[in-house]
């Protein structure tokens, strides 16, 4: 596995590859840990990939929006695929031949992906792939939460200045209008579990996003 440094600049740009199984996971699980790595490292290259979103105009404007927002002028590739909301499990086999396809495109030094534990059958098939195809890379799993729970005790934090929280919670409200009427969706869920993970691992500004690492080289 490459040992890598997340924060200081190495001789070669640092290339992220960030898995959501929706339009909106990977700004829920880890928007802040991303726009704290493009502000302070400058030579981040990153791979995009949303694999449910393409089936709807909406979904897929609202994930292509928010990304080019957050990403700026960072080197980036954005795509958002066409797998069925709900349905990975049953389609896995043309999820895996994407997996496959993928990894030919590009060879990350960090994978941003779901938890492998988590509730939800898209995030748990997304996570399971992700591991199955990316095995001699640097796996970080974020969280997303939902009505199911399943929230545990991830085992690395990246600890966030306001600014990054809330520019967080603005990209989500702002670009992710087709969510609103979800309870759940809302400035207070996602302020208050950044609140509590920057609890958990003492961070000055009191907030942080949480990861789960299985496999790290230091």
């Amino acid at each position: 596995m490459h040992r890598i440094s997340l924060w200081d600049r190495g001789r070669a740009p640092l290339t992220i590859l960030c898995l959501g199984a929706h339009s909106d996971d990977i700004e829920i699980g880890c928007a802040g840990t991303l726009l704290r790595l493009l502000a302070e490292r400058g030579d981040v290259r990153c791979h995009w990939v949303v694999l449910s979103g393409g089936l709807s105009d909406q979904r897929s404007g609202e994930a292509r929006a928010s990304a080019s927002d957050l990403l700026g002028r960072a080197a980036a590739a954005i795509e958002v695929r066409s797998f069925r909301d709900a349905y990975f499990p049953y389609c896995g086999d043309q999820v895996k031949d994407y997996f496959e396809e993928l990894k030919k495109q590009v060879q990350p030094d960090i994978v941003l992906t779901h938890y492998r534990d988590d509730l939800h059958q898209d995030h748990r098939l997304a996570a399971e792939l992700t591991w199955n195809t990316f095995r001699e890379h640097l796996i970080l799993e974020y969280e997303v939460p939902k009505y199911d729970g399943g929230l545990g005790s991830p085992n690395l934090f990246v600890p966030l200045d306001r600014k990054y929280v809330d520019r967080k919670i603005q990209l989500l409200m702002t670009h992710f209008g087709s969510q609103h009427s979800n309870q759940w969706f809302s400035e207070e869920t996602f302020r208050g579990l950044m609140r509590i993970r920057g609890l958990e691992c003492n961070a000055p500004s009191g907030y942080a996003e949480a990861f789960y690492t299985r496999k790290a080289v230091v």
